[in-house]
């Protein structure tokens, strides 16, 4: 992996580049990006915060770290969203990266736990990630896996 794991708070001139790019993966509306980025860069807490990795300029993946990532367990918090890899950039563990980084920064930050909420099954587990329970997304016909990251005491 050539790509650097960089934390928003520490480059803010990317915000408006990697809002956009969130948005355009994710679809989610572009100023609730902007919002929470901007949010980032003024809040000394741990949430909300955004990764990205980066390749020359480009960005080859990226991730947030959010309260709540819309769905009905808002008691599971803080969670881990928009974890997307670049199709060109994949199986090349910048996915693992970025959640390890998330995690060990979260850490840093006094956070000893991390949810997660996806579809996938068997991905995250590669990366110390636990099944949890299931959980209702917004909007969603199904309930979707809910993961679980801890460390520390």
């Amino acid at each position: 992996m050539d790509c650097e794991i960089l934390r928003l708070r520490e480059c803010p001139q990317l915000l408006a580049q990697t809002a956009a790019w969130f948005h355009a993966k994710w679809g989610v509306p572009l100023d609730a990006y902007r919002e929470s980025m901007e949010l980032c860069l003024k809040n000394q807490g741990p949430v909300p915060q955004w990764y990205i990795a980066v390749d020359g300029g480009a960005i080859a993946g990226g991730l947030g770290v959010i309260d709540n990532d819309f769905h009905d367990r808002k008691d599971l918090a803080p969670n881990v969203c928009a974890v997307y890899v670049e199709e060109a950039y994949r199986r090349q563990g910048i996915a693992g990266a970025l959640l390890n980084h998330a995690c060990a920064d979260m850490a840093g930050m006094g956070v000893g736990t991390l949810y997660l909420l996806t579809d996938h099954t068997s991905f995250y587990e590669r990366y110390g990630w636990k099944f949890f329970c299931m959980a209702q997304g917004d909007g969603e016909e199904r309930p979707s896996r809910m993961y679980v990251r801890k460390w520390g005491a």
